[in-house]
């Protein structure tokens, strides 16, 4: 492969990596300060500073990078867009800012991709434009979702009507004043091929019978204002124009959909985990022990050796399945984004838990590093657990030799 960004990437990574250093970082405190710090999801605002971040970003053209459709966005490819995904990791709310964050960009992958002509004026333009956001419904808590032939939920055709029924959970966006609809997925037909059982449909968010009831915790961080919801669908009734591309063609959607989103996911994971090593160098030469700065104490050039060469190597493992994607398509590039999707969050959270552990006792309070440390822990998790992914990549090694 060529590792070479296009001219037109090189642009947008200078102008975005500009953007961030000069404009998102030196708000983040103030960010975290405008948010209500309630418990109750009810009570949750939306910072002004977002909103002005996205004027600002939008006014520069820095908007919907993610999207290699130029008509909706700005028509790079994944390996193009890879490296703007890794300079946003560097801060958690800069995705956002640029109108790149989950679970919205997937959606709109799929409204692009899938979505009717009334449907993407009615639900992805407004996405689009940053006006709303929205939520993905697929994780159920009464089975393994990993497996989503394991899905309960039911999303059955009645008439010129679809009526929704089951219970969801981690469904992240949903606690957003700002979320308009879901995307929810279920079985339609439980006798069909197994891969042809499930739709996804349009929820709005304020549809009778839809009940959200709780934000669900990661480490006792809600992720105000966005949250991670658990969500019961009480037959609840929407037109029949609300599937997405028919009956029966969620899985397919779903796989589509998660190609691109896993090396989004992957790139943010290692900028954030530069982000991390930053702070533990920076505390390497700027604390003194027992005479010495930090770095020059037991193995602690051996820890920062070891981090800096790991986020390379992901780096370089992500970029690959950005371009075996590009080239190949979702279903040519199994190997490589099952493998990044197990690596990247890996090396975040061993480079975050280096540096917290060179904090010392100021480590575990620190909220930056938490923060950090919430976020690979769930990764590992999210978009298919490690032991799923490493399957996959053994699956597809094996059969070479069978």
């Amino acid at each position: 492969m060529d590792f070479e960004h296009s001219e037109r990437a090189r642009d947008y990574i200078a102008h975005v990596d500009r953007f961030v250093r000069e404009r998102v970082l030196p708000n983040e405190k103030r960010y975290y300060a405008e948010l209500s710090g309630s418990r109750d999801w009810r009570q949750w605002r939306v910072p002004p500073i977002m909103e002005t971040l996205k004027a600002e970003a939008k006014a520069a053209g820095l908007w919907n990078l993610f999207l290699p459709e130029s008509e909706y966005g700005a028509g790079l490819d994944n390996r193009d867009y890879a490296p703007l995904a890794e300079i946003m990791g560097r801060s958690f709310i800069a995705p956002e800012v640029f109108n790149c964050s989950a679970p919205d960009t997937g959606n709109a992958e799929v409204l692009v991709r899938y979505g009717s002509a009334e449907q993407k004026e009615r639900w992805l333009i407004p996405l689009l434009d940053g006006r709303v956001r929205s939520g993905f419904a697929m994780t159920e808590p009464a089975v393994a979702s990993s497996d989503a032939t394991n899905m309960k939920a039911t999303c059955e055709v009645d008439g010129d009507h679809i009526v929704l029924n089951g219970q969801k959970w981690w469904t992240s966006g949903a606690g957003d004043p700002r979320c308009a609809f879901l995307i929810f997925m279920g079985v339609t037909d439980s006798q069909a091929e197994r891969h042809q059982r499930h739709s996804m449909v349009i929820v709005p968010i304020d549809a009778p019978g839809l009940k959200i009831l709780r934000m669900l915790p990661v480490f006792g961080h809600l992720d105000e204002p966005h949250g991670h919801a658990e969500i019961v669908f009480d037959d609840v009734r929407v037109p029949l124009a609300n599937v997405i591309a028919g009956p029966g063609r969620g899985f397919e959607i779903a796989q589509g959909r998660l190609g691109p989103g896993r090396i989004h996911h992957c790139m943010r994971a290692i900028g954030a985990a530069e982000r991390a090593l930053e702070r533990l160098c920076q505390r390497a030469v700027g604390r003194v022990a027992f005479g010495k700065p930090l770095a020059n104490l037991g193995g602690n050039r051996d820890v920062i050796a070891n981090c800096r060469m790991a986020i390379d190597q992901a780096r370089l493992l992500t970029l690959h399945a950005a371009w075996a994607l590009d080239k190949h398509g979702t279903f040519g590039a199994l190997t490589d984004i099952s493998a990044i999707k197990v690596v990247a969050p890996n090396v975040l959270q061993t480079v975050v838990d280096a540096a917290i552990q060179i904090h010392g006792g100021e480590g575990v309070a620190d909220p930056e590093l938490s923060r950090l440390m919430g976020m690979a822990r769930a990764l590992r998790l999210a978009d298919g657990p490690d032991e799923v992914h490493r399957g996959m990549v053994a699956k597809l090694e094996l059969r070479k030799y069978t």
